[in-house]
């Protein structure tokens, strides 16, 4: 049996955030928590959603004690804060580190018997639907929007603990390319070839199935044609990341990931690296790693890495071709495909042990061990 969740409601296109006031009051809510991160506040891209708020008469307070990487504390913070300002809903505005925090503060809220935030790591057995969440990406790449699953920072252990709970799917998705405008070049270079890496690990992973391959596949199409316009700010290229970075958590909230989000975590944790760059960076070299247990799902993906005379290629060329598409989309926005001068030697084998750990790892195609981890390692340094 298989199981597939996705939002209640979704808004997709320019000025969907003009939907949020009337969910808000549809839904009875009238005091709304706002949990969005302090750089989206200092550049008003919060604002954008917060005069929504004003003008229809909503009351609401601010959140912002949310790192790029959100912490145990940041998310016992959060519940503190969302206690004491009585609140009934969240919007959590911002990437995946404003919407991560959103969903383990609610799920904390709904069911305070996991107030130790590492109790929620994994799958938990919560009873409770999290507190409403309406959420409002303004990266495309997290897709967390759309996903059951979350990543919370524990620096007294250096490592990232992955909880993955059916409660904590946000009930509304806002998807608006206007709120993702403003991001750098560098930003939308590593949120995009994260959704990629979504799109391409949920496609070759041991619980792909028909409905969630029919999600990754279309997102790698349209990922592949958009994300080097929304580099350079294209209306088409934000608008086209915007849908295909959601596409791809349709499909992988509902099957999993692979090693290399596993990886990922790890380098997260160990050296503060942007998730999405992290995914980036090693994306390339995993699927080399994996290419041998994917039998000919390498060819439907370099046919929509957009390669031509896919079908007259055997089956080395066409998986060969496959990763070269990708390491060519991310040399072209600018991602340096290697961990020269940022992983440490003598970091490397307990990275590996911890990337082994991780959650996402059982979902690899191919089975995978910590010597395995730490050569793919090694080939990056």
């Amino acid at each position: 049996m298989n199981k597939f969740m996705l939002n209640e409601t979704s808004y997709h296109g320019e000025g969907a955030i003009n939907a949020i006031p009337d969910e808000i009051k549809n839904r009875g809510f009238n005091k709304v928590f706002v949990a969005s991160d302090p750089d989206l506040i200092k550049f008003g891209i919060t604002a954008k959603v917060t005069d929504l708020l004003e003008k229809s008469g909503i009351d609401f307070v601010i959140y912002s004690d949310i790192k790029p990487n959100p912490t145990i504390e940041n998310v016992k913070h959060g519940v503190e804060e969302f206690k004491k300002a009585n609140s009934e809903c969240i919007v959590a505005i911002g990437g995946g580190s404003s919407m991560d925090t959103a969903k383990a503060i609610g799920i904390i809220i709904a069911n305070p018997e996991f107030a130790d935030v590492r109790s929620l790591e994994g799958v938990a057995p919560t009873k409770n639907p999290s507190v409403p969440i309406i959420a409002v990406p303004t990266t495309a790449g997290t897709a967390a929007e759309v996903t059951i699953n979350y990543v919370i920072t524990d620096v007294e252990k250096k490592r990232k603990f992955v909880c993955v709970d059916c409660h904590d799917i946000p009930v509304v998705a806002v998807v608006d390319p206007d709120m993702m405008s403003s991001m750098p070049a560098g930003l939308t270079a590593a949120t995009g070839m994260d959704a990629l890496t979504h799109a391409i690990e949920g496609y070759i992973t041991k619980g792909a199935w028909e409905l969630s391959d029919m999600f990754h596949i279309k997102a790698i199409e349209i990922i592949a044609r958009s994300l080097r316009d929304a580099v350079k700010n294209t209306k088409e290229g934000r608008e086209g990341m915007a849908l295909g970075q959601y596409v791809a958590g349709m499909g992988f909230s509902n099957v999993g990931l692979g090693v290399d989000h596993s990886m990922a975590h790890t380098l997260s944790a160990y050296y503060d690296m942007p998730h999405g760059k992290a995914c980036a960076t090693l994306l390339p070299a995993v699927m080399e790693y994996n290419a041998p247990a994917t039998g000919e799902k390498y060819k439907d993906i370099a046919k929509a890495m957009g390669v031509k005379d896919v079908d007259s290629m055997t089956q080395d060329e066409y998986r060969k071709a496959a990763v070269e598409a990708v390491a060519k989309l991310a040399e072209d926005v600018g991602i340096v495909t290697s961990l020269k001068g940022v992983a440490k030697e003598e970091d490397i084998h307990q990275m590996s042990v911890d990337a082994y750990n991780d959650a996402c790892r059982p979902g690899n195609p191919r089975e995978t061990s910590v010597e395995d981890i730490e050569a793919i390692y090694r080939s990056l340094m």
